[in-house]
């Protein structure tokens, strides 16, 4: 285990009832993603995952120890956190100032800061953005230039909210795969919140999801998707070959072994049922050709 909710509750000062009783453990080196419909309560968990809010009861865990233990400097060290808007994280006049900040506040030499600032903007494909102005990046730059900022810290967890929002198709596919590639040859810990059901099969280890402030239910991607009733109460839909599936079975009558969640499972599932009815097909045919010999 690295972070823990247990027993989470939180309300903020308008009376919004944000979080309750949830309790959520997050593995070292897994990719979890945190689901659920906007409003649901995803962004307010991840603020309490690196201290940014207080529980109203309930505690927050760091390997076991309560997180308000811990001083700022040594959660926001272990702990990194990439907003949904990059324009809400990006204040320095370039990307090299920027991304270099919070290895400054670590009090660390400034060869270290720049060995760390390089490497980060390297990892994110933004080596050559160092003396851009950040006003002059594009969306998706920004993206990276944030991702960079945290992980030019080196922390051991990345929490990550709707980092696919406002990307196009490629920005998206490059991000996710950016963030998996961390996980596996880094291995930080990632943790999503994301309301995209297309992504999460792909790239993630395992699945939690909320509604109304509430944890309905986390499993395996594979396990949860098959839970279709749960899915859409919590406002969210199948994934598309799993729908196709869903329909195919309703309206068809064909049968998968297992709920298709991508493109290439559900390709696969279809060629073993299509081999299974041609081997059935041949053998009615041997039978009764045989009948008539």
């Amino acid at each position: 285990m690295v972070i823990a909710a247990e027993a989470l509750s939180f309300s903020y000062p308008d009376g919004t009832h944000a979080l309750a009783e949830v309790s959520l453990e997050v593995r070292k080196g897994e990719f979890l993603a945190l689901m659920g419909a906007n409003g649901c309560g995803k962004t307010t968990l991840l603020k309490h995952f690196i201290g940014l809010l207080k529980p109203s009861s309930g505690r927050v865990l760091l390997d076991g120890k309560e997180l308000r233990r811990f001083e700022d400097r040594e959660i926001f060290r272990r702990i990194g956190m990439v907003f949904q808007d990059p324009n809400d994280q990006l204040f320095a006049a370039t990307v090299e100032h920027d991304v270099a900040f919070g290895a400054v506040n670590l009090g660390l030499t400034e060869d270290e800061v720049a060995a760390r600032t390089g490497e980060a903007l390297r990892l994110v494909g933004a080596g050559e953005l160092g003396d851009k102005a950040i006003h002059a990046l594009s969306f998706g730059q920004k993206r990276r230039v944030a991702i960079a900022g945290v992980l030019a810290m080196e922390p051991e967890v990345i929490l990550l909210d709707e980092p696919t929002s406002g990307l196009d198709p490629r920005g998206t596919s490059s991000i996710m795969h950016l963030l998996r590639k961390l996980n596996r040859e880094r291995a930080i810990t990632m943790v999503v919140a994301t309301h995209d059901v297309e992504l999460v099969p792909l790239f993630c280890d395992w699945v939690a999801i909320m509604s109304r402030g509430r944890m309905v239910g986390e499993e395996t991607p594979q396990r949860l998707f098959a839970d279709t009733a749960m899915v859409r109460e919590a406002g969210l839909r199948l994934p598309r070959m799993a729908h196709l599936a869903e329909i195919l079975h309703k309206e068809d009558g064909v049968r998968f072994p297992a709920v298709p969640l991508t493109i290439a499972q559900a390709r696969r599932a279809l060629l073993k049922l299509m081999e299974g009815r041609q081997e059935s097909e041949a053998g009615a045919f041997c039978r009764v050709d045989g009948e008539e010999g």
